[in-house]
């Protein structure tokens, strides 16, 4: 064909993988997670909580270092670290999904890491912090966590768990396809 692309079964040219999805994928995390702490923000004061089952509260949380509250009590100077390790990632992933838009599972998982890491650096420019509102909490996890809660999270967080499991699944499906 004079397009120099590909030609389909049909004949037709083949259309390369858009990168288009994988951002509206990440900019709807993005979106959700910013609605959701614009509502606990609005609606609960600071250390507020509310039980929604035996395990679960919904909570405000202020966390001013990375996960797990690493480094939360650094000083300020933290903030501006972890602003800029996430727009330095965010680039790297934009970068990453331009150039495998195709392979399906992991740009899922990149986008979910980018719309997660967006909306907590976007978090930490706006208020200083990272706001945190869900609250699972187990007895079996007393050992570990205080009185078994598991540290609150957010949307952001989940979606960038989701990222690095679906990323982790995507490198062990590739490694069995290599054998």
């Amino acid at each position: 064909m004079a397009s120099g692309k590909p030609a389909s079964k049909s004949g037709q040219p083949k259309l390369a993988p858009s990168l288009a999805p994988w951002l509206a994928w990440a900019a709807i995390i993005l979106v959700l997670d910013q609605f959701t702490k614009t509502l606990i923000l609005g609606y609960y004061q600071l250390g507020d909580s509310t039980p929604v089952t035996s395990f679960f509260n919904v909570v405000r949380v202020h966390n001013h270092g990375a996960a797990f509250s690493f480094l939360a009590n650094a000083g300020g100077w933290q903030r501006w670290l972890f602003t800029g390790i996430g727009v330095v990632a965010a680039i790297f992933m934009v970068w990453m999904l331009k150039s495998h838009p195709g392979q399906k599972l992991f740009a899922f998982a990149v986008s979910s890491l980018l719309g997660g890491a967006v909306g907590n650096v976007l978090d930490r420019l706006l208020h200083g912090y990272v706001v945190d509102f869900l609250d699972f909490h187990w007895p079996w996890l007393a050992g570990v966590f205080h009185g078994g809660h598991f540290p609150a999270f957010n949307l952001a967080d989940a979606a960038i768990t989701l990222g690095a499991v679906c990323l982790i699944l995507d490198e062990v499906l590739r490694v069995r396809r290599g054998h």
